[in-house]
C-alpha cells in the first residue's frame, strides 16, 4: 500500500468503534528500520493552523494485500524520542 499524506484511514478505538483519521506524515526511521505514520482525527484535520490538534503515532507494517497495513503501538521511550524528533523535523520543514 502506498500511504499518502492527507489520506484517510479507519482505526478502531479501544471499544472497537471505527474512527476516521487523516494521515499527516509517514516516514521510515533508518536507525531501527521501522515505518511510522502520524495521524489526527479527521474532524480535527481541518482546524485552523493556530489551533493545536491531537496527533497519534503508530509503527506500521504493510500486509500481504496492498490495502492492508498493521498498526502497532510505540512502546519504548527510545522509540518515542526518535518518532518525536522526526515529527518535529517534518513539521518545521512544512512550515518553511
Amino acid at each position: 500500500m502506498s500511504i499518502e499524506e492527507n489520506e484517510r484511514i479507519i482505526i478502531p478505538d479501544e471499544n472497537g468503534e471505527e474512527q476516521l483519521y487523516e494521515i499527516l506524515f509517514h516516514f521510515k526511521i533508518e536507525e531501527n528500520g521501522n515505518s511510522y505514520i502520524i495521524t489526527t482525527p479527521a474532524e480535527e484535520a481541518n482546524e485552523s493552523e493556530d489551533e493545536e490538534i491531537e496527533v497519534f503515532a503508530f509503527r506500521f507494517e504493510e500486509g500481504d494485500n496492498e490495502d492492508d497495513i498493521r498498526l502497532f503501538p510505540i512502546e519504548s521511550d527510545e522509540e518515542w524520542k526518535m518518532v518525536e524528533e522526526m515529527f518535529h523535523t517534518l513539521v518545521e520543514e512544512e512550515e518553511e
